[in-house]
């Protein structure tokens, strides 16, 4: 005789149905916003599978092994290769990105907590014409993206001078790089794949985002239909007729664009993008502010040697920087915590000159600083992504196929320094 067994309120098996929905409920929730949980029955859950056990322990390998202050040449050379059950892993450079990753305020554990906590990875549809594989970490703060080994051997030549361009310009737009590994999984091709920061990050109340080349070829995508959750990364001429409003940070932005742009040019790079995202403020961050003493204390905490926020308290804001000028002219470093000890002297002329130089500016108390920009009304998400073009023979040809098909009008495949100028004329143009 059969039994059935009573399912009560507080039973297991209603806990585990009420769990089953709820998950069920996020994965269509992630569905519909063009991001897909990476679940057992995906495609590539054995892979990120992988790539989680791999980046553990390589992270875990910096935490036993500190980086060194002074990087050698040594360090950008470094392989390291760690065997796992069902792969080997190697990580390239891995001092050169923890450094990195110190300098902006990040720890080892917490890196290693995000990309490998027990959630699930998240796929990215992405409408770029890349064959490459796109991954976000469950809190959405790291993209991972798979590569192809000529990329990935452009960035690893040209890693020391991406480091001295983001030590001498540390509030550059440029994508922040974080790792580059490579995993191989017997009887199948090598998997090339780097990790950067999202700079779309956090994305609550993101409203639009813009894949932006300024050229018009190509450069519209459909919206998505009026009340849908669904992400589309829109483009150029979806753009027209709006501005990046930011007042008195305009020139800031004006000029960094103009020094990243030229250090691709100086790469021989093109085909880049700027990744642009705006949200409304809410009437609490628009009227937030600093006072006049907490600007003053955090100028000592910038100023001083061995200060940085790298090694500070959780609450400080990552990396020393300068404020934007002040309608009466005066400029503010900022970096530490408010409630320290005011300063006994401010900075002397020679100090904020140096941070005038370096294009910095007072970065808005949140997450994801660097590529945080607001203006009276908008909050805005910027980043310059996408730097592994290079401008060679095959695209010396597409130029002049694409100039044939496309006359008088402006397409993606130009020379860099055509490139470089024509970004910053689009950033110029629409921006006010």
């Amino acid at each position: 005789m059969e039994m059935s067994r009573a399912v009560g309120p507080g039973s297991p098996q209603r806990s585990r149905t009420v769990k089953r929905r709820l998950w069920g409920g996020l994965r269509q929730q992630w569905k519909l916003l063009g991001l897909f949980e990476i679940d057992q029955q995906h495609d590539f859950y054995s892979l990120t599978c992988m790539m989680k056990e791999g980046l553990a322990a390589a992270v875990q390998n910096t935490i036993d092994n500190p980086t060194p202050d002074e990087l050698s040449e040594k360090d950008f050379r470094l392989e390291v290769t760690q065997i796992h059950e069902d792969f080997r892993m190697e990580t390239f450079a891995g001092p050169v990105f923890s450094s990195l990753r110190r300098s902006l305020g990040m720890t080892e554990q917490e890196y290693q907590h995000s990309l490998c906590s027990s959630g699930c990875y998240l796929q990215f549809i992405s409408n770029s014409k890349s064959k490459a594989d796109f991954f976000l970490t469950n809190d959405k703060r790291f993209f991972l993206k798979t590569q192809n080994r000529r990329e990935v051997k452009f960035l690893l030549s040209n890693l020391r001078v991406y480091m001295e361009h983001l030590e001498k310009y540390p509030h550059s737009l440029l994508v922040k790089f974080l790792g580059v590994h490579m995993i191989k999984i017997p009887h199948r091709k090598k998997k090339y794949f780097i990790v950067m920061q999202s700079v779309f990050y956090p994305d609550d109340r993101i409203d639009a985002r813009y894949d932006i080349k300024g050229c018009e070829v190509s450069r519209w995508t459909e919206p998505a239909p009026e009340d849908s959750q669904v992400i589309v990364v829109l483009k150029d001429l979806n753009f027209e007729g709006q501005y990046i409003t930011l007042a008195q940070q305009r020139p800031w932005l004006l000029r960094q664009v103009q020094m990243d742009t030229s250090f691709l040019q100086r790469l021989n790079v093109l085909d880049y993008s700027l990744l642009l995202a705006q949200q409304p403020l809410q009437q609490d961050e628009r009227l937030q502010g600093l006072s006049f003493a907490s600007l003053i204390m955090r100028t000592k905490k910038s100023v001083i040697a061995g200060s940085s926020p790298a090694h500070s308290d959780p609450g400080a804001i990552p990396g020393a920087v300068l404020g934007a000028e002040s309608e009466t002219g005066s400029c503010w470093v900022v970096g530490a915590q408010a409630g320290s000890d005011p300063p006994d002297t401010l900075p002397n002329a020679a100090e904020l000159q140096d941070f005038q130089v370096q294009n910095r500016r007072l970065l808005p108390s949140t997450r994801n600083p660097l590529h945080v920009i607001d203006g009276p009304e908008h909050r805005y998400f910027l980043g310059i992504i996408d730097i592994f073009t290079v401008y060679g023979f095959r695209k010396r040809l597409e130029h002049l196929w694409k100039r044939m098909r496309h006359p008088r009008q402006t397409f993606s495949t130009v020379s860099p320094s055509t490139y470089c100028l024509r970004l910053c004329s689009w950033v110029q143009d629409h921006s006010q």
